[in-house]
């Protein structure tokens, strides 16, 4: 029997005590997951295709380790503009083991419930833009501008603010490791070795410190 599930963001084809290398996971070492995103199923006798996903089907898996893949070279090179660039990056993985695969009777977790609130008291349309004027000035406050530490454009910092990373101050708290696995989807290779201790300066105001070290690095990577 095989299985075509989804794991990580990306499709594999897998198979019983097989060992698969995927965009690192959360799970502990030694622990079980479960992936029941399971596109289609093989019994060796009949097809089952999912509408997207099989309902009750379910791969589980047990995480071996977390490792770097191998190191990859980006090089840029712009004819008679005399620019030259180059990256390397290697990728946050997880190695696991396919311990088995659920026909059908595997639970999909089920979403939290959202609590309901009680509804707001109408307000006037002049009480109404007056309250919102300092929401409105707290919510912009809440956020920075993440694209100031080089390395980051407009997507990665879309995609880090989808993940609740908002600030300076919390992307300086994060890991490089994790940083990666929240932007393995966009496109590019991206070092962010640099990323959580540009943030620490700008979050502490730091700048002058800050631009004097981005002017030494390339793409945000210490050259």
């Amino acid at each position: 029997m095989y299985a075509i599930v989804e794991m990580a963001g990306q499709q594999f084809k897998v198979a019983k005590d097989q060992k698969v290398y995927v965009h690192r996971l959360q799970t502990e070492e030694g622990k079980k997951v479960t992936f029941d995103n399971v596109l289609l199923l093989d019994d060796g006798k009949n097809v089952t295709v999912g509408a997207p996903a099989i309902d009750g089907a379910a791969v589980e898996a047990k995480v071996i380790k977390h490792l770097r893949g191998d190191k990859v070279i980006v090089f840029h090179k712009k004819r008679r503009k005399g620019y030259k660039k180059k990256n390397g990056h290697r990728q946050s993985l997880t190695e696991i083991v396919i311990e088995s695969i659920v026909a059908k009777g595997a639970k999909k977790a089920e979403p939290a419930k959202k609590e309901e609130k009680p509804a707001a008291k109408q307000e006037t349309p002049v009480a109404k833009s007056v309250a919102s004027k300092p929401k409105a000035a707290k919510a912009k406050a809440a956020t920075d501008d993440l694209k100031k530490v080089e390395g980051i454009g407009p997507k990665i910092a879309e995609t880090l603010n989808a993940a609740g990373i908002t600030t300076f101050a919390e992307l300086a708290k994060s890991t490089p490791e994790k940083i990666s696995e929240i932007i393995a989807d966009v496109r590019g290779n991206h070092v962010t070795d640099t990323w959580p201790a540009q943030a620490k300066l700008a979050a502490e105001g730091k700048w002058d410190e800050l631009k004097k070290w981005q002017d030494e690095l390339d793409g945000g990577k210490e050259s």
